[in-house]
């Protein structure tokens, strides 16, 4: 606490400012810092001119490639506040997605999906139906899919125990190895659900997670863990530890974290109810101030610092929300107002016809999934009054 006072010809007034801290020792405003209106406007308003162009007579977009992406898309766009679930896109948008529920199995990735789709598409479908509000039209949908989502979990079911790496992961199906990318999605779609906490499946998932970290403790056994220990995230503790930093790495090697997965973890962390000053999320934290950027997806080598690009802004964004902060102050010891950044990353990226385009790397060459993406992380760098 600290006491600031101004003197007058009469009198003394002091008022009383409180800091508040943030992981890292980040010092965060009172009131949240500003973002370009005029600008947030425009990029958003030029995307979603651009998805209703885009939009299938189904209601969906790039269905031949995956029925998810009417799930990013609409998450997106309802989440800007720019689109409401009444609006003509968004309505058929909804009807596609109701399409989707499977009568049999409750999940919403269709009538006869690639069973590796069931955990991704369910997920994103759950946070989509949840952003459109209607709990008289979709709690029971919502409540089946998050019933299937559990199912889909690795633990005692598929005769895993607490000692077990793939334990509390989620996987693309009940019977693929779990990864963190698919973690933070099934996680996702519990938060946007009203999933509790304290629930098993949560608490179950914070195992998993917490074997993801390079760091050594009472909470990762993993023999690669402490190699490193620097708190960044790998892809997945499952299988000797996989990151998509270095391809096949041998037994006695470090297995390097990256941006993206470092944010999911800290985000799924703390959605999974870890506090903000425990030693993961500080961790984890640090290494994210050593490695602010906007610019690429920080820890990839050189040839691959734009993979899941897209899939990264959303996810630091929804990170730093979850973490409620205004700022990164990096190890250098500057200050970002990282919703100002993002915005002006994805300005500076966007397409004449208001879309965005990636490489081919996990399927970011879709402008749909990928402007899908780019709605979702500036949702979050939505300016405030």
């Amino acid at each position: 606490m600290r006491k600031l006072c101004w003197t007058g010809a009469a009198a003394v007034t002091c008022a009383l400012v409180l800091a508040a801290l943030a992981p890292g020792g980040n010092a965060q405003p009172t009131k949240a810092p500003p973002v370009d209106r005029a600008k947030w406007e425009a990029v958003v308003g030029k995307a979603i001119e651009f998805l209703k162009t885009t939009q299938e007579k189904d209601g969906g977009w790039s269905t031949n490639k995956n029925p998810g992406v009417a799930g990013i898309v609409l998450t997106g766009l309802l989440r800007t506040g720019k689109v409401t679930p009444k609006e003509p896109m968004a309505e058929r948008a909804l009807k596609y997605i109701e399409s989707l529920v499977n009568p049999k199995a409750k999940h919403i990735a269709g009538n006869d999906p690639k069973v590796q789709l069931q955990n991704y598409v369910t997920s994103v479908n759950v946070m989509a139906l949840s952003a459109a509000k209607r709990a008289d039209r979709y709690e029971a949908i919502i409540g089946n899919a998050v019933t299937f989502l559990k199912q889909l979990q690795w633990d005692e079911g598929e005769g895993k125990t607490p000692q077990d790496a793939f334990y509390g992961g989620a996987g693309y199906d009940s019977k693929s190895r779990p990864d963190l990318s698919n973690t933070q999605f099934f996680l996702d779609a519990l938060k946007a659900a009203g999933v509790s906490k304290d629930d098993p499946a949560l608490k179950k998932a914070l195992i998993f997670v917490s074997r993801c970290q390079n760091l050594k403790g009472e909470h990762n056994d993993q023999p690669w863990a402490g190699r490193i220990g620097d708190g960044s995230f790998i892809y997945t503790a499952a299988t000797g530890g996989v990151t998509k930093v270095i391809d096949n790495p041998g037994a006695d090697d470090p297995r390097p974290g990256y941006a993206s997965m470092t944010y999911a973890g800290i985000k799924s962390l703390i959605y999974a109810g870890v506090s903000k000053e425990d030693e993961r999320v500080k961790k984890a934290f640090e290494w994210i101030r050593k490695n602010y950027s906007v610019d690429a997806n920080p820890g990839m080598p050189e040839d691959r610092k734009e993979w899941g690009l897209y899939y990264y802004y959303n996810t630091m964004a929804k990170c730093l929300a979850a973490l409620e902060l205004d700022y990164v102050i990096d190890a250098a010891g500057k200050k970002h107002n990282w919703r100002a950044d993002i915005l002006a990353a994805l300005e500076r990226r966007q397409r004449p016809d208001g879309s965005w385009s990636n490489n081919s790397h996990w399927m970011e060459a879709d402008p749909n999934l990928v402007t899908g993406y780019a709605l979702m992380a500036l949702s979050y760098c939505n300016p405030k009054d």
